[in-house]
């Protein structure tokens, strides 16, 4: 090996040199790894997820929450069995928007509280989320209160629900809005009198409280606050409208990750010194207010390792062709970024064929797919780059292998590989 280099948006440029793994983005455990992989048969292509960086993070995150906050984890994110397995005894729950996730939270702690959103909930979905002893489930509509109704009626239950309102805002902003525009989340917030009025009086249903998640991926502590402000004024309007009193307050999740400067990310510590001062304000029936956190928790923790099959210029433009692609690695191409990664260096070559590279020029890292679509990171600018190299994508650890197209082009999937420490 002959050193790392850290490239990507936000720290292009940097020089090739010997920095220590953890100067680079990753521990030597990973580079240990990564250095076994390479002298293995087939092309490095692998998850890597370091559970200690996962739950040091989770842990400062949740205990720097003031009451009545609770940190729930949204597992669409990662649903990794080992990832849930780890978040388990640092977080309130987890969020789940399906019955399949339902089943892997139940697996991963058959004891976790857990609460169920997502807009298109199917009967069975519903019963089965009974029969498993869900928490909560959050109705996206007036129609969808009726179907919670008649399945828990149908099985002797009562549930609690929280009524998720699509707000009509304003609202700070981000890089994906949930509400105050047409989207298919939540009851509009002009028919909630309706949507209260159903609650209230059908058969099987406790309302306890509000949904409201109005961002993705915000990167303001600022505007965060702000719209919790928001939150808090609404839901006290409601309650003396409406006649309704809120137990429970969902303030969703949204806090996102700054992948173009991952030195830059969401000022956690003083988001919460200010949620202090905000928690005193809060009316003292407001038992829980709970936030449900998918990306800020699990991003850190992963990483996605690729082998340089190919180096080749088309039209004065230079690709470095992975062993991968954005079948595995969805998220770059998902929100149209180029993501930060390190350049692992392989001095070993073994073919008699000449060995391409490209020296102090701007590469585009593209996958194995038949697309001009299947790009990671597109013109960064690299000291060095060789055929045989391996690149390591940083802050995969959400929304990577879990929101991929899998199977496109039946490429083999790549390896998982989870560890702590040493192990």
């Amino acid at each position: 090996m002959t050193g790392t280099e850290r490239n990507g948006a936000g720290t292009n440029g940097a020089g090739m040199g010997e920095p220590g793994f953890s100067e680079a983005g990753f521990s030597e455990v990973l580079a240990g790894l990564l250095t076994d992989r390479v002298a293995g048969e087939d092309p490095v292509c692998l998850y890597g997820y370091d559970l200690d960086v996962l739950t040091r993070h989770v842990r400062a995150t949740v205990d720097a929450l003031p009451e009545p906050f609770r940190m729930f984890y949204a597992m669409k994110a990662n649903s990794g069995p080992q990832i849930l397995e780890a978040l388990a005894p640092h977080v309130a729950g987890f969020e789940v928007a399906s019955g399949g996730e339902v089943a892997k939270a139940r697996a991963a702690d058959p004891g976790s509280t857990v609460i169920f959103g997502g807009p298109a909930k199917t009967e069975r979905e519903i019963a089965d989320a009974i029969g498993h002893g869900v928490t909560r489930l959050h109705a996206e509509s007036v129609l969808e209160l009726y179907r919670i109704s008649e399945v828990a009626t149908r099985l002797a239950a009562r549930v609690d629900v929280l009524l998720r309102v699509n707000l009509t805002g304003p609202f700070p902003s981000a890089t994906l809005a949930m509400a105050g525009r047409p989207t298919q989340f939540g009851i509009d917030e002009s028919v909630l009198g309706e949507a209260v009025a159903a609650a209230k009086q059908l058969p099987g249903i406790r309302p306890v409280g509000f949904h409201l998640h109005s961002l993705s991926n915000n990167l303001s502590a600022a505007a965060h606050l702000e719209m919790l402000e928001l939150y808090r004024g609404k839901v006290l309007e409601w309650e003396s409208e409406f006649g309704m009193r809120c137990d429970v307050l969902n303030v969703g999740g949204g806090i996102g990750v700054n992948y173009a400067d991952l030195g830059a990310q969401f000022e956690w510590e003083g988001f919460t010194r200010e949620l202090k001062g905000f928690a005193e304000r809060l009316p003292r029936h407001w038992a829980e207010v709970d936030f449900e956190c998918g990306r800020y928790l699990t991003a850190a923790c992963g990483y996605y390792a690729v082998e340089v099959l190919d180096v080749k210029t088309n039209h004065g433009t230079h690709y470095a062709i992975v062993r991968g692609g954005t079948h595995h690695f969805r998220l770059p191409v998902s929100w149209q970024h180029d993501h930060p990664f390190t350049v692992f260096g392989v001095d070993e070559w073994s073919s008699r064929a000449p060995r391409p590279e490209v020296r102090d020029a701007p590469v585009t890292v593209v996958g194995e797919l038949c697309t001009p679509k299947d790009v990671l990171a597109r013109d960064v600018r690299l000291s060095r780059v060789r055929a045989g190299d391996v690149l390591v994508f940083q802050h995969a650890g959400a929304y990577g292998w879990d929101i991929s197209h899998h199977d496109f082009l039946s490429h083999p999937h790549p390896e998982h590989v989870y560890f702590r420490g040493s192990r």
